[in-house]
């Protein structure tokens, strides 16, 4: 049957994350900085909200769109941590997930061979979601010199006439990498001048260290009419299994992502938008909590990786750090199978996210911190004996 498969589809490469955990699963005793999830259960409040939801028989359908008391939730919450408004019943969306968000704008916006932008090392999904919509994917190499950051001359060196979107995902998986609003509104500049929808993955922007603030594209001048809102509550509520994401836009384009969703997917689960509207209403002390325990993790693992000889720039965003491993002479793939062959460490390699992460593996602090510890002294160790 290999013959019939779309050519579109089979010429998309397996996920190198997925892949590589496929050996991890074999072994005993890993510890395992590579899986991109809080280690926290969902906060008892938010779990108790779904139970009480399903002891009530709330088990039915929802609107396509979603519950219309979870898309006032999602507005209220997007006016009070980001200054955006938005319209709740004909600009919000509840999707399964952010990566059914991010497929949808996409299938939405894309006419074949239409171009899409995006920083990249990136989230594993990007391009092969671009190909499944029938878009052309184009990557623009960010630098650890730049501390990640998309660059407004990067992007205009990028753009040809066939540019119709520019993917945004800051603070950014698998860097840590953030914007400041200088960045953003250069960046902005660019997109109005070349006529570029922006798509804004901002999972993560809860997640922000050092005092700073998180400053979303989608709330300059001239942005939100231009800007889809893409977001959720798996990362920051600690609610990666309940498959809840949103996005907000334009009410032409929620029109066209819901035609699309309620053919393909008809609505989110009711008991995961029950508990959303938990978390996004009354979880703000339960975020905070988890957030301070990341920065404690952060500053751990970067200065472990810094003292052990390899370069890492300490994120300003997310869980999780990029250090560069090119002084032990080895690949990103040849790293990360050693450290796990010889000292039972999961890091993941940096091509994992594209072929620029070529030299750097992923860490992930979302796991505790004496596992944390463990793995910073074989690792250690497996360095020294490696250079």
């Amino acid at each position: 049957m290999s013959i019939r498969i779309a050519e579109h589809v089979r010429d998309i490469p397996r996920s190198g994350i997925r892949d590589f955990f496929e050996i991890v699963q074999t072994m005993d005793d890993v510890v395992s900085l590579g899986i991109g999830e809080p280690d926290f259960a969902t906060p008892w409040h938010i779990r108790e909200a779904a139970i009480y939801a399903l002891e009530r028989g709330r088990t039915g359908y929802t609107s396509n769109l979603g519950l219309p008391r979870l898309r006032r939730s999602i507005a209220d919450y997007a006016r009070k941590k980001f200054g955006l408004c938005y319209e709740p019943l004909s600009e919000v969306l509840v999707s399964v997930g952010v990566s059914e968000a991010i497929d949808l704008a996409l299938r939405a916006l894309l006419d074949p061979g239409d171009e899409v932008l995006y920083h990249e090392p990136c989230y594993v999904s990007y391009a092969p979601s671009i190909v499944l919509a029938r878009g052309v994917a184009r990557a623009i190499r960010t630098r650890a010199e730049d501390e990640f950051r998309l660059t407004a001359a990067a992007l205009e060196d990028a753009i040809t006439p066939r540019s119709r979107v520019l993917m945004l995902n800051f603070p950014t998986n698998p860097t840590g990498a953030t914007m400041s609003p200088g960045d953003l509104a250069e960046i902005a500049e660019v997109c109005i001048r070349h006529d570029l929808v922006v798509m804004t993955d901002e999972i993560y922007s809860e997640i922000i260290f050092d005092d700073g603030a998180h400053t979303s594209i989608a709330g300059l001048p001239g942005m939100k009419e231009r800007t889809i809102f893409l977001h959720g509550v798996s990362k920051a509520f600690a609610m990666t299994g309940w498959r809840i994401g949103f996005a907000c836009a334009p009410a032409a384009l929620v029109e066209a992502m819901m035609k699309i969703h309620q053919y393909a997917i008809l609505c989110a689960p009711i008991m995961g938008q029950d508990a959303a509207i938990e978390a996004l209403d009354r979880g703000e002390q339960s975020v905070e909590k988890m957030r301070r325990e990341y920065e404690a993790r952060r500053n751990f693992i970067v200065r472990a990786l810094n003292d052990m000889g390899l370069a890492c720039h300490k994120p300003k965003g997310s869980f999780y750090v990029f250090p560069n491993i090119s002084s032990t002479g080895l690949t990103s793939r040849e790293f990360s199978m050693r450290l796990l062959s010889e000292e039972k460490v999961a890091v993941v390699p940096g091509t994992a996210f594209g072929p620029s992460g070529e030299g750097h593996v992923r860490c992930s602090f979302a796991t505790g911190l004496d596992q944390i510890k463990t793995a910073m002294e074989r690792m250690a160790g497996f360095v020294a004996r490696a250079k």
